[in-house]
């Protein structure tokens, strides 16, 4: 089993997203995230990833779980559990792509279109919160 950790980072209205740049699912828009180290707690773990693809910078302790996905087919490369969580940014805030992502970009929270893996179902889970 793998442990992994993603951002639901919303902007005004918008939520940042990522291009994959590796398989799977190379080329469709996710959330950011990815492994939590050893060592690692996964909230720290979320804020380093948003960081890495995207650069923009926020306190581990502002992310707010949203929950853990752990549906068995959730990932084509096998086992992989997620702990999601959300954090608000200033309006001004801007991204750039970075480590795994091929660009990113802000679209509507509300309708964020097809995202990879189960990303959408985490987006929608948010609103719940």
């Amino acid at each position: 089993m793998r442990y992994t950790a993603d951002v639901v980072c919303i902007r005004g209205g918008d939520v940042l997203l990522i291009e994959r740049g590796w398989p799977p699912h190379k080329g469709r828009l996710a959330l950011p995230g990815g492994h939590v180290d050893p060592g690692e707690t996964s909230r720290a773990a979320a804020a380093r990833e948003l960081l890495e693809e995207t650069g923009v910078r926020v306190a581990p302790e502002d992310l707010v779980l949203v929950g853990v996905y752990d549906r068995p087919d959730r990932d084509p490369r096998g086992r992989y559990v997620t702990a999601a969580y959300v954090v608000t940014v200033p309006d001004d805030t801007t991204a750039r792509a970075g480590d795994d992502a091929a660009a990113v970009q802000w679209a509507p929270l509300d309708a964020p279109g097809e995202l990879a893996f189960d990303h959408g179902e985490i987006v929608a889970d948010t609103w719940r919160l």
